[in-house]
């Protein structure tokens, strides 16, 4: 495993020790962060600068943040939908604060454009009071219920009856949020280890012993072969920030309470982008009242002013755990979807043209409740939960995580700036 041999021989902290008994090599390390997400990054950063740990995060795929982090609406969100005392709730509002602020200290291309919550026929309008209530309660500032005349003034296109106007929120580059995080964390000794995957892991009493492997030797791998890692970690600290995979990893992990790992949904959502506009439909977020599995197909823009819609939501189905872990995900986005697309957007958007959305890209979101379960928090576990002194799991991070990717580093390390 040259990659790794070669990135963690980096690190002054881990002393290299031949296995004569099995034939695998093993290396000691202080802190692995599994993953190089959004999420994944803004941990190693917050261990290496704040506590002092010797990082090393080990990311499946050539480069950081090419899965959710990527594939995403880039949209800084307020804090209204969750549950008051959620993790969502607290992390999200908390991590929106952190993250405008980062963005302003660090030059990352942001704007604060605000967000209309919309109702389009009269049983929503309720919806939209409970929305109003919640955000209130979550601490959400500048929240205000408008009336159809005053946000269709501020929307010229958009049609609706009410509407619940977020101020707070905004639209942000992911990538260059990525970058700087990333160029913090490496300025403070955090090593980032690329092609390789975490496929396992077991205990030999309160060592933790992770199994990597290089990516391009697992690409020909079914959920029935068997698979030598090439090399195994021993770290005492790890966070399983993988992402689509974290609760499929955590099953491989010899050793834990299996009946803490919650199951596993994947959702498909697609962005179409908007055609043939001289001047941008919108100036501000649009977002329908939420549906199950999402939020709906609402309007985003990017930083230049283009106009994007999404995502819909298609579960997916009989994505077994080393399909998650290997990321063997379609993220194919078939024209023909644009056909459910055009009566959703009209709901709020009636002058859509024929013909005026083009196939943008899709992402998968990482659900830990299925079709109709309703509302599941963020879960952060620790030793307090599985019993294994070290580990962090990061379960069901989807959207808020973004906007929450500061707030739920600072977490993380709250759970951990204890341990060993």
């Amino acid at each position: 495993m040259k990659l790794a041999r070669k990135s963690i021989n980096n690190l002054a902290q881990i002393t290299s020790i031949r296995s004569l008994s099995s034939g695998i090599e093993k290396e000691k390390a202080d802190c692995v962060v599994i993953g190089g997400g959004v999420v994944g990054i803004a941990i190693a950063r917050e261990l290496s600068l704040n506590l002092r740990r010797n990082v090393l995060v080990i990311e499946s795929a050539s480069t950081f943040g090419t899965g959710s982090s990527s594939r995403n609406s880039q949209v800084i969100h307020g804090g209204i939908y969750y549950p008051p005392n959620s993790l969502k709730a607290s992390l999200c509002v908390r991590g929106r604060r952190l993250l405008y602020d980062y963005c302003k200290e660090h030059g990352i291309p942001h704007k604060q454009i605000g967000k209309l919550i919309v109702a389009t026929r009269y049983e929503e309008v309720p919806k939209l009071n409970y929305l109003l209530n919640r955000g209130n309660e979550n601490g959400v500032e500048g929240l205000k219920m408008m009336d159809a005349s005053e946000a269709m003034a501020m929307e010229p296109q958009l049609q609706c009856l009410k509407a619940l106007w977020s101020p707070s929120s905004g639209i942000i580059d992911s990538h260059s949020l990525m970058l700087s995080l990333l160029g913090e964390a490496e300025s403070h000794g955090t090593t980032f280890c690329y092609n390789n995957t975490v496929v396992g892991a077991h205990l030999e009493g309160d060592q933790i012993y992770l199994h990597v492997s290089e990516t391009e030797s697992l690409k020909n791998r079914d959920h029935k072969s068997q698979h030598c890692p090439d090399i195994l970690l021993l770290p005492k600290l790890v966070v399983n920030s993988a992402g689509l995979s974290s609760a499929a990893l955590a099953r491989c992990f010899r050793g834990i309470n299996r009946g803490v790992i919650p199951p596993s949904y994947y959702a498909r959502g697609c962005y179409f982008s908007l055609l043939n506009t001289k001047v941008p439909a919108f100036n501000h977020l649009i977002y329908p009242i939420p549906e199950d599995g999402g939020l709906g197909v609402h309007v985003t823009l990017d930083l230049d002013g283009q106009v994007k819609f999404g995502p819909d939501v298609e579960w997916l189905h009989h994505i077994d755990d080393t399909s998650s872990i290997l990321n063997k995900f379609d993220y194919t986005v078939c024209a023909d979807r644009a056909k459910k697309f055009y009566p959703e957007i009209r709901k709020y958007y009636p002058s859509l043209k024929d013909d005026s959305l083009q196939p943008g890209y899709a992402g998968i979101r990482s659900k830990i409740s299925g079709p109709g379960e309703g509302f599941a928090d963020f879960i952060i576990q620790g030793e307090e939960c599985h019993g294994i002194p070290g580990l962090v799991n990061l379960f069901g991070i989807e959207s808020p995580g973004l906007t929450s990717s500061m707030a739920i580093a600072a977490h993380v390390a709250t759970k951990l700036s204890r341990s060993k």
